[in-house]
């Protein structure tokens, strides 16, 4: 009887949100921007401080892992550790000690505090560095040692019935692999729990663009033509780069105009009207002196330059404005739990 009344409260519920694809975006900081941590880790050793900064930015913060296998060559057993590498060499932080142990104050203090109209007050980003099944069997084994933490959606039998997602602390989200939706989906029973939600698959550019072509395309092309798939009960957001915003991305942009502008809410609103959250990375703004191992590839060139793309992703809708200038960017966003944060707990 119990398992009749679930099977039916999904089917309502997955119908309803079947007939209004964007019902479950409020779900998410009421379907409101926040900040993405960009590469929220270590860099040989250097840069230690990255996951407490963003825990410290405020809140709601989503929080990047980029995860690779280590496996020790005097034992042969391996292990899940955060790095920006997939050859990692064993010194990196396990995932476990990056993030779970970093985070648990923050994890335990909204738990004691039950603002669930606030959760989810952290979101966990994973970037896999590879997708062998080792890593993806021992991130989920993890996972379920934490999912007391996690907001979860119970399987459908249909993928396309998103059941709701039940309120935790922590909202986990993954990419597009189809590697990791057997792992995180596919081997779920029907009923069980989904731990992780992956993104949206992106369409490849049409065959015989090459270089600036691809580029032209990135930035032109219908947003129907860059992605038009509906959300599942597994994948319920897209992760764009900026080279659909401005031709070139960060390097190719000049100005900001009224058609950049125009294009950007073009794809918030198609990502939205699907039902998907959307992601864009990554926005950087400064001068060489002030790189503190972010790199040049994402910089736009000055503070002056990425604030108006900031305010610009912010003013769209985007939900996920991914950057490594954790502080510079929180404070255009608005925020709740700041109490959270560690440092003022001292």
């Amino acid at each position: 009887m119990k398992l009749s009344l679930l099977a039916t409260s999904l089917l309502v519920a997955g119908s309803a949100i079947a007939q209004n694809p964007n019902a479950h975006l409020d779900f998410l900081n009421h379907n409101q921007p926040m900040l993405d941590a960009h590469n929220c880790y270590p860099y040989d050793g250097k840069w230690t401080d990255r996951v407490r900064r963003a825990l410290n930015s405020g809140y709601p913060v989503s929080i990047e892992q980029d995860l690779a296998w280590y496996v020790d060559p005097a034992t042969g057993a391996g292990r899940v550790v955060v790095s920006h590498s997939a050859k990692p060499t064993g010194a990196e932080p396990t995932l476990k000690e990056s993030f779970f142990d970093q985070a648990r104050p923050v994890i335990d203090q909204a738990i004691k505090e039950n603002h669930k109209d606030r959760w989810p007050v952290v979101v966990l980003h994973f970037d896999f560095k590879d997708n062998r099944p080792e890593i993806l069997a021992a991130v989920w084994k993890l996972l379920g040692e934490y999912e007391p933490w996690l907001s979860t959606a119970i399987k459908t039998q249909d993928a396309s019935l998103l059941s709701p997602l039940e309120r935790k602390p922590v909202l986990v989200v993954t990419e597009e692999s189809d590697d990791q939706q057997k792992v995180f989906f596919d081997n779920v029973p029907v009923g069980g729990k989904l731990r992780v939600f992956g993104s949206a698959h992106t369409k490849n550019p049409p065959a015989g663009l090459v270089g600036k072509e691809i580029q032209h395309w990135e930035a032109t092309a219908p947003v129907e033509d860059l992605f038009n798939e509906r959300p599942t009960n597994y994948r319920r957001w897209w992760n764009s780069s900026w080279y659909t915003v401005e031709e070139g991305g960060q390097h190719g942009s000049t100005v900001w105009t009224d058609t950049d502008d125009k294009r950007l809410r073009a794809l918030v609103n198609h990502a939205h009207k699907l039902g998907y959250w959307i992601r864009f990375y990554t926005l950087d703004g400064f001068a060489p002196d002030e790189d503190q191992g972010w790199g040049s590839y994402y910089n736009f060139g000055s503070r002056a330059a990425v604030a108006t793309r900031w305010k610009a992703a912010i003013a769209a809708g985007v939900n996920f404005v991914a950057s490594d200038q954790y502080e510079d960017l929180a404070r255009y966003m608005k925020q709740n739990s700041q109490n959270l944060r560690p440092e003022e707990k001292k």
